[in-house]
């Protein structure tokens, strides 16, 4: 029995490409389970990967009736355990065994594979770059085995996402079901690896923890212990990084891609290959059944929803969207940050008992089609934040609550975008300015950037938390001094909010502010911010300033991101910003704000405001920004306001 690999590949024969090891080293598995561990599956340049089977047995020997197979590939361990498995009643996540067992149960054939030059694997690992054809090898070996029927489905959160839509770019002909979980690049350039010109830090904090983990690092414990002494929050105090000059330099593999990625600005070749540029590959990706997941403090919810625009008016497959209130990949708790979001925030519950029933029910419903299951989801179901008490909850955190909505498209139909104006007073209506001139000024030091506190973030640690939480600097957030103050009131922010407000509203969408611009720089960031603010209580005497999302822009590319256009100094230009999306209902006393400033770090690198390579900005300078609000300059926000 053979596969042949498309794209010139080798043809996989079973009975040469696999080494098998038996035993049950990572856990003994129950007797209706069979687990084959490190099968060593053979891509089309000879580097060999390592799958763990898991299939159905009887008395512990398998059976030999053909069943679709569920695959997981996977960066972070095949027998490792995700924070974000756990269920709402119970907080102990499940090991990736654990739930392949579930799976198992339910009528498949499991298979959990090890990235290339990641732990069991061969190879060397170069992030996100060489997933499309391993995804497609294994996808093709795995349908050739006698215990499959033919058909393999995927599954996986983040990178296991990402290497779900690699393999999709490439339309795998056994691939029959997806479900992408917080991943799955729509395009790393614009959100995930840089947003809007700048380049965002959590995959240095990634780096450096997965070179940690390398198979390199665990053989070498010069390297290792190179590593451990490194100081990670010292590091970055000290950018830019140089190639022997970073916390990466005893894991040079590891230094190398991140710093690629820092340095490549301009959107071109690096950006559009395979496994970060799903949007180029929308009209071949594979036309199968498909879940985009995420939420809104999660790096990719633009990627959801982007994948979910380009692929459903494209694929006569059921393609299907689904937005939380969480953090990356904690779909089973109801808080994020230091907001909580009521007792319908949770997955379980809402959309199935917990999320191996609902991945269940997702699969049945197009691999078992003799079993008349049924599709679970609607075509969108989105989390609206907002409608809560304001209070504080028994366990600190601000009420904001939520609820479910079940929806025919995105944005929901009935958005309507109504633009909100920038005054110089501080002010934001939608009356537009009538004066002759006006703008507002600020000061950006690169050495003293506005820190970041909560957003749309995974992997941050130790430098920066996802989520929620109240605008204000503090000793616990990183880059923050003394005296702490809320960020309205830094000098290098400008903030505009409305009245509060005479009824509730409804803002779900994407988010994008239009501004009228000026530097006394060649070069320099803007940044955005959408707050919901609530009003003082017994609770929050101050109030609660609610980040609900971001964006940033660096002027260079303000044109064009395959092209520098520099700025000149004074001369006023137009800029758009595109935010993440949410979906929050302000309610009535509530304010919406706008923060404007040209930093959050440590989430994004820090502009030098200079014409400096990008990763290279050795020589910061102070940048004199202004922002314009009047008849002829008329910056404003562009709110999505659903009305019923």
């Amino acid at each position: 029995m053979q596969a042949a690999v498309r794209s010139g590949g080798p043809v996989l024969n079973p009975a040469l490409s696999i080494d098998r090891h038996e035993g049950h080293s990572a856990c003994q598995p129950p007797d209706d389970v069979h687990v084959t561990r490190d099968v060593m599956v053979t891509m089309r340049d000879g580097v060999r990967l390592a799958i763990d089977i898991y299939r159905p047995a009887i008395a512990g020997e398998p059976t030999h009736a053909p069943l679709p197979v569920l695959l997981e590939r996977t960066p972070y361990d095949k027998r490792g355990t995700n924070h974000g498995d756990r269920t709402r009643d119970d907080p102990i996540p499940k090991s990736k065994p654990d739930l392949a067992v579930q799976f198992v149960r339910g009528g498949y054939v499991v298979a959990i594979q090890d990235c290339r030059g990641r732990y069991a694997s061969e190879g060397v690992f170069e992030k996100y770059l060489g997933e499309g054809a391993d995804g497609y090898d294994t996808i093709a070996w795995l349908a050739a085995q006698p215990w499959c029927d033919g058909r393999v489905a995927t599954y996986g959160l983040s990178y296991g996402a990402h290497v779900q839509s690699a393999a999709a770019c490439l339309a795998p002909p056994a691939l029959a079901a997806m479900f992408l979980d917080s991943g799955g690049f729509s395009s790393a350039y614009h959100s995930g690896i840089r947003q809007g010109g700048a380049f965002e830090l959590k995959q240095a904090t990634w780096a450096y923890k997965h070179a940690l983990l390398s198979p390199e690092t665990q053989r070498d414990p010069a390297r290792l212990a190179a590593l451990e002494a490194q100081d990670l929050k010292a590091w970055f105090t000290r950018m830019p990084w140089m190639e022997g000059h970073s916390p990466l330099s005893a894991a040079p593999e590891y230094e190398k891609y991140l710093l690629d990625q820092w340095r490549t600005g301009l959107f071109g070749p690096y950006w559009t290959q395979t496994g970060v540029y799903a949007r180029g590959a929308y009209d071949t990706y594979a036309d199968v059944p498909m879940v985009h997941m995420s939420s809104w403090y999660d790096p990719y919810a633009v990627t959801a929803t982007e994948n979910f625009l380009g692929l459903s008016g494209r694929k006569r497959s059921p393609v299907k969207l689904i937005l939380g209130p969480w953090t990356h990949g904690q779909r089973s708790v109801t808080h994020a940050g230091d907001v909580d979001f009521g007792p319908e925030a949770t997955l379980d519950g809402a959309l199935a008992k917990d999320y191996v029933a609902l991945r269940l029910a997702w699969f049945d419903a197009w691999l078992k089609p003799d079993q008349h299951a049924k599709d679970p989801l609607p075509p969108v179901k989105l989390f609206v934040m907002g409608g809560g008490s304001g209070r504080k909850t028994p366990e600190g955190r601000l009420d904001h609550g939520g609820h479910w909505r079940d929806e025919t498209a995105w944005p929901p139909q009935g958005a309507r975008v109504t633009d909100f104006f920038l005054s110089a007073t501080g002010g934001l209506s939608t009356a537009r300015e009538v004066v002759d001139e006006a703008f507002l000024e600020y000061v950006h030091d690169p050495l003293n950037p506005v820190p970041t506190i909560g957003g749309a973030i995974a992997s941050g640690a130790p430098v920066m938390e996802p989520g929620a939480f109240d605008q204000r600097e503090g000793p616990h957030i990183f880059g923050c001094l003394p005296p702490y103050r809320a960020l309205r009131d830094r000098e290098d922010v400008l903030a505009f909010e409305t009245p509060p407000l005479e009824t509730d509203l409804e803002v779900i969408g994407p988010i994008r502010a239009r501004l009228f611009v000026s530097s006394d720089g060649v070069d320099t960031d803007f940044t955005v911010k959408l707050i919901d603010v609530h009003p003082p209580s017994e609770d929050y005497p101050d109030g609660f300033a609610m980040n609900l999302t971001h964006g940033i822009l660096r002027a260079r590319y303000r044109e064009r991101f395959d092209w520098e256009t520099w700025m000149t100094p004074g001369e006023v230009c137009f800029i758009e910003i595109e935010a993440f999306p949410t979906a929050n209902r302000f309610l009535k006393g509530h304010r919406i704000r706008l923060d404007i400033s040209s930093s959050n770090f440590p989430h994004f690198d820090v502009n030098p405001n200079t014409d400096e390579p990008e990763g290279y900005g050795f020589t910061p300078r102070r940048a004199k920004n202004r922002v314009y609000m009047d008849a002829q300059r008329p910056s404003r926000l562009l709110l999505p306001i659903v009305t019923r």
